[in-house]
């Protein structure tokens, strides 16, 4: 237990370090990483449906999309990201409904390639960008690190108990506190005139991560599978390391779509919507 607890800290440090540095510099780095992150999940996503065993022609139809997506954001083109991954959901969900295959197909091309997408546009190449993918970060770290030691403290009623036993009320609540504060405390640090509509943005998406965490233990319960995969030493996979992240960048990317909307678009980047609360 003690070399397993050490191997979860050396790979958790070191994972840390690399992410930081890639959103530090932002721009391409950045971008590869994303694409990297969201192939990877693809990749667990159709290892733990068995994709590749189920249906062949859908496993290599997603393959493709997942590819012509992640070098669209690679590229910063993220009107031809959405455009392919728009297109190549239709063609697994038409695939789905007319050829009897499963619907677990097109779910993980949107769950992936959307990974890949929201980060990367959420980041983008200015320093705005950067500080609301550290907030981002600052909420949904906050929020896994406190619901475990508060629900481990306090106990009581479980969350969702037929999905993931081991979550409790009192631990979500104590996540979305300590997310509120530390995503307001990292949005002041760098924008003292930033408004009191931070804290509601970071409730937002302590709930949604806490929704990803939840989504992700609902898959591997359905399909019988511990980990989503076995590539983080001590940690099991990627997606179980990032499912409150992506579900966190999902909401912060639709939320910034729809201030920009409200705003006739007027704003130099979608994290600068998403600051400007």
């Amino acid at each position: 237990m003690q070399r397993e607890l050490q191997l979860r800290i050396v790979s958790g440090v070191i994972l840390a370090a690399v992410v930081l540095a890639a959103t530090w510099y932002g721009g391409f780095v950045f971008r590869l990483v994303a694409s990297l992150i969201a192939l990877l999940v693809y990749y667990e996503w159709t290892s733990i449906i068995r994709l590749h065993e189920r249906d062949i022609q859908a496993n290599a139809i997603g393959w493709l999309g997942q590819v012509a997506v992640a070098a669209a954001t690679l590229a910063g083109e993220t009107g031809y990201a959405v455009g392919l991954l728009a297109l190549f959901t239709v063609v697994t969900v038409a695939r789905s409904l007319f050829r009897a295959g499963t619907w677990w197909s097109p779910v993980g091309v949107v769950y992936a390639g959307m990974t890949g997408i929201a980060l990367a546009e959420i980041r983008g190449d200015d320093a705005v960008g950067f500080v609301a993918m550290l907030f981002i970060f600052a909420v949904v770290w906050a929020t896994d690190i406190l619901a475990y030691f508060v629900g481990r403290s306090i106990g009581g009623p479980k969350l969702a108990p037929a999905i993931s036993p081991g979550k409790t009320w009192s631990g979500a609540i104590g996540g979305a506190v300590s997310a509120v504060i530390a995503g307001t405390a990292v949005a002041y640090a760098f924008f003292p005139s930033v408004g009191w509509g931070i804290a509601l943005v970071a409730l937002l998406l302590s709930v949604c991560s806490q929704a990803g965490d939840l989504f992700e233990s609902f898959i591997k319960r359905r399909f019988g599978v511990k980990d989503s995969s076995h590539l983080i030493p001590g940690h099991g996979g990627v997606m179980d390391r990032v499912d409150g992240l992506i579900f966190a960048c999902f909401a912060a990317f639709l939320l910034a779509i729809v201030l920009a909307l409200a705003k006739n678009g007027d704003a130099a980047s979608l994290s600068s919507l998403l600051l400007d609360v």
